[in-house]
């Protein structure tokens, strides 16, 4: 069951990625991973219970890529890799902020993420000494979001991205190494 959930997830993560929040329809998502419709409301309830798995699958899947390093700019610059499933995981991220301004339900549960990964970025800020890590890790996680979307959408290269958000570290954590 659980493998079936998944294979349902990265489907629903890839045509979120492909078609954004609005072209996802439970007869698409279906096609693409190969069930019925019936499946997918039984795994998902409605289209809203897809969104919320597929949120939360996709903080997961970045867990996983970014949890090995304790350090601060290399967990930030494994959110930039050109990878399939980093680029799909960082294109359905930003279709599924885009459309919580208009979903309330969605707004909550994308805060929540936001406010976890700040919390992780804060952490290592902290251990590094810097003085308002709070303030710090909004910055810096804002700046990968944004540097992903352009990296994405080809208004900068991949490499370019990187070197923005290595200075941006070293700059917020400059003072503290320093001192």
């Amino acid at each position: 069951m659980a493998k079936r959930r998944t294979q349902l997830l990265q489907a629903a993560v890839r045509v979120i990625a492909q078609d954004g929040v609005r072209g996802l329809r439970v007869e698409k998502l279906a096609a693409e991973a190969g069930v019925s419709t019936a499946l997918i409301y039984y795994h998902f309830k409605d289209r809203a219970g897809i969104l919320r798995a597929a949120l939360d699958h996709i903080n997961q899947r970045a867990e996983q890529y970014t949890s090995a390093s304790g350090d601060l700019e290399q967990m930030l610059l494994l959110e930039l890799q050109d990878t399939d499933d980093v680029r799909e995981n960082s294109i359905a991220w930003g279709e599924l902020r885009a459309s919580a301004v208009f979903n309330e339900e969605l707004r909550e549960a994308l805060h929540a993420t936001t406010r976890a990964w700040n919390a992780d970025v804060e952490t290592l800020l902290r251990q590094a000494g810097v003085t308002e890590p709070e303030l710090a890790a909004e910055h810096l996680t804002a700046l990968v979001e944004g540097l992903s979307e352009r990296w994405h959408s080809g208004s900068i290269t991949l490499e370019r991205a990187r070197e923005v958000l290595a200075h941006a570290v070293l700059v917020t954590t400059r003072g503290a190494v320093s001192s």
